[in-house]
């Protein structure tokens, strides 16, 4: 689990960081993705849960408050994100493990292995061979038979929606990284890291383009 490795900040500039949570419940209808997302990880007593990216934490408040009696963990490499989700957390009062870092396929993964694994709006803003990467280490941390839960920016399916994403989200990340994932590259990167039942289960239109939900999971015979 690496810390040292170039990422986008939050809105792509760290100045913004402040203004993430803002900008993303106000952009992107988050309560609407954010609660069909939860409801499909279905945080249960047992799980041991790993929202990969997870930012200032919103994510890993509302998995935490659905069911208190999960485990939940939070991974970024952003200490500035993290330390907002720290303070988050606190004024929630709930326990959440936070965690600085990357996830490197191959390295050794100090966290342990977990039931199920989260990720929101982070594929979009990385490199095709880093989210190839991020989804073969997800592939080490699951337990067999563990899930895999992904909300992010997918094919972007209609001119408006196109239009929406390419004045908003590419404005502000690029072009060269979200553009693979405006195209509808998740469900086959996630098939060919060797998940298998990968479905889009869910698309969310928003004013900044159209987010996908995929699940997946891993095979109890790994």
């Amino acid at each position: 689990m690496s810390k040292q490795k170039d990422f986008t900040p939050a809105l792509g500039f760290s100045a913004l960081t402040p203004l993430y949570d803002l900008a993303i419940s106000t952009l992107t209808r988050e309560d609407t993705w954010r609660g069909e997302l939860l409801d499909l990880v279905e945080p249960s007593q047992d799980d041991r849960i790993l929202d990969v990216g997870c930012g200032t934490g919103s994510l890993a408040i509302r998995m935490k408050r659905r069911n208190p009696d999960c485990e939940v963990h939070g991974m970024d490499p952003d200490i500035n994100v993290l330390d907002r989700a720290r303070k988050k957390a606190k004024n929630a009062k709930v326990d959440i493990s936070f965690h600085q870092g990357f996830l490197h396929p191959g390295e050794p993964m100090q966290l342990g292995r977990f039931s199920k694994i989260v990720s929101s709006l982070v594929f979009h803003q990385t490199a095709l061979d880093t989210k190839i990467d991020l989804l073969k280490s997800m592939i080490q941390l699951l337990q067999p038979g563990g899930k895999l839960y992904i909300a992010d920016y997918g094919l972007q399916r209609t001119p408006l929606m196109r239009s929406l994403f390419r004045c908003t989200v590419q404005a502000i990340d690029g072009v060269t990284d979200t553009q693979h994932n405006a195209d509808g590259c998740m469900p086959e990167l996630i098939e060919q890291s060797g998940f298998s039942n990968t479905e889009e289960v869910r698309v969310i239109p928003t004013p900044t383009g159209s987010i996908s939900i995929y699940t997946a999971m891993l095979d109890q015979k790994r």
